[in-house]
C-alpha cells in the first residue's frame, strides 16, 4: 500500500504508510535496549542481594567459631598445666612451663611474620605500566 501523496507534498517512491521511520526504529531500539538493561541491573540486585546475605550469615559463623577456638585455647593450657602438675611437678612450676611454652611460641611466630612482611614489595611492574598508560594519554590527548 503506498501513501498518496498530499497536495503541495513530494511523493516519496517505495515508502509505506505502515513502515516507521528510522528515527522511530532507533528510538524504539533504544527503549528496549534500556528495558532490557534496566531488567538485567535488577536481576543482578536481587542475586547479589541473596549473596551478601549468605556471605555475611557465613562470615559471622567463621566469627564465632573463632572466639570459641580462642576460648578453648584457654582451658586447654589449664588441662596442659594441670596434667603436668598431675605427673609430678609443682604447680606453680606447671603453669611456668606453658608460659614459657607460650612466649616461645610466640616469639617464633613474630619472628616468622617479621620474615614475611620483609619480603612485602611494592608493584612495580604495575606501576610502569600505569606510569606507561599516563604518559602515553597525556602525549595522545596533546595531538587532538
Amino acid at each position: 500500500m503506498t501513501v498518496t501523496p498530499q497536495p503541495g507534498e513530494v511523493p516519496q517512491p517505495g515508502r509505506h504508510a505502515a513502515e516507521p521511520t528510522v528515527g522511530q526504529l532507533v528510538s524504539e531500539a533504544s527503549a528496549h535496549l534500556s528495558t532490557i538493561i534496566q531488567g538485567e541491573v535488577a536481576l543482578a540486585k536481587l542475586e547479589l542481594k541473596s549473596s551478601v546475605k549468605n556471605a555475611g550469615v557465613g562470615a559471622g559463623f567463621f566469627v564465632t567459631a573463632l572466639v570459641l577456638l580462642f576460648f578453648s585455647f584457654t582451658f586447654g593450657l589449664i588441662a596442659l598445666a594441670e596434667g603436668l602438675t598431675a605427673a609430678g611437678i609443682w604447680r606453680w612450676l606447671s603453669y611456668l612451663i606453658v608460659f614459657v611454652f607460650l612466649l616461645l611460641l610466640i616469639g617464633a611466630l613474630v619472628f616468622l611474620g617479621v620474615r614475611k612482611v620483609k619480603r612485602v614489595k611494592a608493584p612495580k611492574r604495575t606501576i610502569d605500566t600505569g606510569k606507561d598508560t599516563v604518559a602515553y594519554l597525556k602525549a595522545n590527548t596533546k595531538r587532538s
